[in-house]
């Protein structure tokens, strides 16, 4: 019977190129290497014989990952409208790591760049301003044009002249509720209770 170890050699030694075989080529067999080859032997254990669970038992998991999974999902959906504070925001690993990479330099803005954008800027303060004084201008001539029709109607009738200057309260309501723009009163005592701080601290 043969070595195993020496069927093992020699099939490495004819899988070789005959170049690189460092022996004399009379000594092994010239025959292809794919008729003659051992197989490594591999050594493991044998299978395990999978135990059987009573299918109750089997039930009773999985109505309990299930029962776990809807807790979860009711708790996700009744702080769904919560916003999570800014301490407990932390950023990602990844992207302190990637900061330097993200960074982008200022670009180096050119003479003609720097001079038309002062250009454009000037152009559009030019424009507002001329904007600007138009409405002012329109703005006048309609406080003129009413200033004349009240001038004619207290020349035909004083009492609809009057009636015509009265605020009508009705046009435009406005009600306002809110603090008073009124001195702070000296020696007040503001309504602050005791409280406890249940602010969260997170250290780095």
């Amino acid at each position: 019977m043969m070595n195993v170890s020496l069927l093992r050699q020699f099939s490495r030694l004819a899988l070789r190129p005959p170049s690189r075989i460092p022996i004399s080529c009379r000594y092994i067999n010239t025959t292809p290497a794919v008729q003659f080859r051992t197989t490594d032997q591999l050594c493991a254990e044998p299978m395990k014989k999978k135990k059987k669970i009573d299918p109750q038992i089997v039930k009773a998991r999985e109505e309990r990952r299930r029962k776990k999974l809807e807790k979860q999902i009711r708790r996700l959906e009744k702080n769904a409208r919560q916003l999570k504070p800014i301490d407990e925001c932390e950023v990602p690993l990844d992207l302190l790591d990637n900061f330097g990479k993200r960074k982008r330099p200022q670009p180096k803005l050119t003479a003609e760049v720097i001079e038309a954008r002062a250009l454009l800027q000037k152009d559009w303060a030019r424009y507002k301003r001329e904007e600007y004084i138009s409405n002012v201008a329109q703005i006048d001539r309609i406080m003129a044009a009413q200033r004349r029709a009240l001038d004619k109607l207290m020349e035909e009738s004083e009492d609809l002249y009057n009636e015509a200057i009265m605020p009508d309260l009705q046009l435009i309501p406005y009600e306002i509720k809110g603090p008073v723009a009124t001195p702070p009163i000296k020696s007040y005592e503001s309504p602050d209770g005791e409280y406890i701080d249940v602010s969260k601290k997170w250290d780095n």
